[in-house]
């Protein structure tokens, strides 16, 4: 198992409850709200809007409650004020992390993302101390079902993307940032919404990690998610499929 995904892969390792549910929703909620405070409220005409509404669908959030979130976003009231703050650190076996989180208060994000860190054997780092370990790309992602793998990759080409990876569950297409948008827009036209679409950090190469390291990192995996500000997490590790079969068991 590869380490360069999203928060909602961490999730899928743990399984659906319903606390987590609840956390998912206060994280999609946090983007939309942000999204709507900073453009448009009209996802049409706010990409970043957009996509947070298509994450909201993913996990199944109400309608009602998609709405009410732009309503506060745009009500005019002072309401929750969020920042954008990446982390940067380094897991057991020197796993490069990336964590990114919306708050409404640096200080304490910060202290607990540093504990957390440390009770896990991890240690944080410097803004763009693992950064460059990744490259940030846009990630579209549809289900297998969608198409086939030779009908996907066409159209994600024709579209200017940089690369397809086909999987039995999945077609996840990648891009330069600076095309994000074409392309999406461009499959979007073909194949409808994808699951998911966004920015995503990409390892450059993996780090392998045996099964104790695998152990003790994927509790600070599953630890960073579990906090209410953090929004993503990204990692550069490999984990060999048994290993992470006997560690899910």
């Amino acid at each position: 198992m590869a380490g360069h995904s999203q928060f909602k892969n961490i999730m899928h390792r743990k399984g659906a409850q319903d606390a987590k549910r609840a956390k998912v929703f206060t994280k999609v909620q946090r983007e939309i709200l942000v999204a709507a405070r900073e453009g448009l409220p009209d996802p049409a005409m706010n990409p970043r809007l957009r996509a947070a509404i298509q994450a909201a669908r993913a996990v199944n959030m109400p309608k009602d409650n998609v709405e009410r979130t732009i309503k506060k976003a745009t009500g005019g009231g002072d309401g929750d004020d969020y920042s954008e703050i990446r982390y940067e650190g380094y897991g057991p076996s020197g796993v490069a992390v990336i964590v990114e989180a919306l708050t409404d208060n640096r200080n304490r994000t910060a202290a607990e993302i540093r504990s957390t860190f440390s009770k896990h054997g991890g240690s944080l780092g410097e803004t763009n101390s693992v950064s460059f370990m990744f490259n940030r790309v846009g990630e579209i992602v549809y289900p297998a079902s969608v198409a086939g793998p030779d009908a996907v990759f066409e159209a994600a080409l024709e579209a200017g993307a940089e690369n397809v990876e086909s999987t039995d569950e999945s077609h996840a297409v990648t891009c330069a940032v600076d095309d994000f948008s074409a392309v999406r827009d461009a499959l979007e036209a073909r194949f409808g919404d994808p699951e998911s679409a966004g920015l995503v950090w990409r390892a450059l190469n993996g780090v392998a990690v045996d099964e104790e390291a695998a152990a003790t990192l994927l509790k600070l995996l599953d630890a960073l998610d579990d906090n209410d500000d953090v929004q993503r997490v990204s990692a550069n590790f490999e984990i060999a499929d048994d290993v992470m079969a006997r560690l899910t068991a």
